[in-house]
């Protein structure tokens, strides 16, 4: 995952540029998008197994109004990012956009493509997951020899 130092560092060496988001089946969030948060999300939980853990990261909302001739800079993106920086606990976070579609999704950001005039930022998907797959009892996958 991309964390804020990276991107951060790619959009302040690209300004000038549009920014797109490639959503993880390849479609394009419309390219008059909006970012209208930036904030760091913290879950504290248990696993199955009785380990605590801590997941954070950096959560930016994407939103799409009926403005169609808005498009987000990079200036403009870094600059929202650097506000963001009061509620951060650092530049260290991965990255999540959240989105909807029908329903509120987070995607993690998975990878940043410059190209001539844009900054493409490429998102994945979340899965689920037993985080103590001995104490549960299942057989971690064999790895290929």
């Amino acid at each position: 995952m991309i964390d804020v130092k990276k991107l951060k560092a790619t959009l302040e060496e690209n300004p000038g540029k549009e920014v797109v988001l490639i959503l993880p089946q390849g479609d394009a969030v419309p390219e008059h998008f909006h970012v209208t948060e930036v904030g760091m999300l913290r879950k504290d939980f248990i696993d199955c197994g009785g380990t605590q853990r801590v997941n954070t990261c950096c959560l930016l909302q994407a939103w799409v109004a009926t403005d169609f001739d808005h498009r987000i800079s990079t200036e403009k993106l870094l600059s929202i990012i650097k506000l963001g920086g009061k509620v951060l606990a650092g530049d260290f976070l991965p990255i999540e956009i959240e989105y909807e579609q029908g329903v509120i999704s987070q995607y993690p950001l998975d990878a940043v493509e410059v190209e001539a005039s844009q900054v493409v930022l490429h998102l994945t998907t979340k899965h689920t997951d037993c985080l103590d797959k001995e104490k549960c009892g299942i057989p971690e996958a064999e790895e290929d020899c």
